[in-house]
Formats: structure tokens, sequence, C-alpha cells
């Protein structure tokens, strides 16, 4: 079984979690290492991919789509 990690993505949730505050949210977003939060579609094209023939062969793997958070 595979896996997509996703970091911060723009989503309702996501501003949920900063009850709304937008500046708390552009804040957060800032700090992701390429600048601004991940589009759901840009994890859509990770799942898609996972399910693809293209990753036929990847088994076990946890993907992480996250802006570069992880290792910055």
């Amino acid at each position: 079984m595979n896996a997509a990690n996703p970091g911060l993505i723009d989503a309702q949730i996501a501003c949920d979690v900063v009850n709304g505050d937008e500046q708390a949210y552009g804040d957060i977003a800032r700090r992701v290492a390429i600048g601004r939060a991940g589009r759901p579609e840009e994890i859509a094209s990770v799942v898609l991919w996972l399910c693809s023939p293209g990753a036929s062969y990847v088994v076990g793997h946890g993907l992480t789509a996250d802006g570069g958070m992880t290792v910055a």
C-alpha cells in the first residue's frame, strides 16, 4: 500500500485551523519552503500517479508532497 502525505494545502480545513485569520494563514504558508500552500489538484496529481501504471513497481511508499516543509 502507498500513501500520499500532503503538507499545508489551500483548503477550507487549513483556514479553519487558524479560525479564518487570513494573516495567520499567510504567515504559515510563507514558511513552506516554496513560499505557498499546495493546491488540492497538486495532491490529486500525486494520488493519480501512485494509482497509475507509472507507479506499478512502487510498493509501500509514503510520497511526501509538502512543498519542502520536511526538508526546510
